[in-house]
């Protein structure tokens, strides 16, 4: 069984957005004081991030974001008229839609976090887990003290050649701390 959020909850957070944030398009406070007057539309909104994966999907966004204004998306056709979203909810309102708001939130309103869902239509090899992240970490920070290595090498060659003892001792040294780090 899935979390159903309650639905004062969708309400608190929605006047609260609406107080704290201007869209970009105008229509979008219309649709969301749309939601707020219709309980049985409302019951079939969600708050997800990656909207653009779902079946039917609205993106709105703030002035403070360079994200896109406004999009509707249902099933494989994207729109960014708000009339056509409107008339949507209106005679759809039986049916799962999911809402997708580009806002600064950071750190994340507590209100907000009330009402964010996971999204059930985000493909599983979207993001990057944290394992791979941690070994592209391990090798990036590795290709770099490698590179290091390789130039303070080079360095200490040329000191070598000019007979530069004062750089070459000072080279020799860097290098013996950079292989402690590895």
């Amino acid at each position: 069984m899935t979390y159903s959020v309650p639905l004062n909850d969708k309400k608190l957070f929605i006047r609260w957005f609406l107080k704290n944030f201007q869209l970009k398009r105008r229509e979008g406070v219309w649709i969301l004081n749309y939601l707020l007057s219709n309980d049985d539309l409302l019951q079939n909104v969600h708050f997800v991030d990656e909207a653009h994966y779902c079946p039917r999907s609205i993106v709105m966004s703030t002035i403070e974001t360079t994200s896109i204004p406004f999009r509707f998306y249902k099933e494989n056709i994207m729109t960014s008229d708000a009339e056509k979203a409107f008339h949507d909810l209106r005679i759809n309102a039986h049916e799962a839609i999911y809402f997708q708001l580009n806002f600064p939130n950071v750190p994340p309103d507590p209100l907000y976090l009330a009402v964010l869902e996971e999204n059930p239509y985000v493909p599983a090899d979207i993001f990057i887990s944290e394992k791979d992240r941690l070994a592209a970490e391990r090798l990036l920070e590795n290709s770099v003290l490698e590179f290091q290595e390789q130039q303070l090498l080079k360095e200490i060659d040329e000191a070598l050649d000019s007979g530069n003892k004062e750089r070459f001792f000072e080279l020799s040294n860097l290098l013996q701390a950079l292989k402690h780090t590895k």
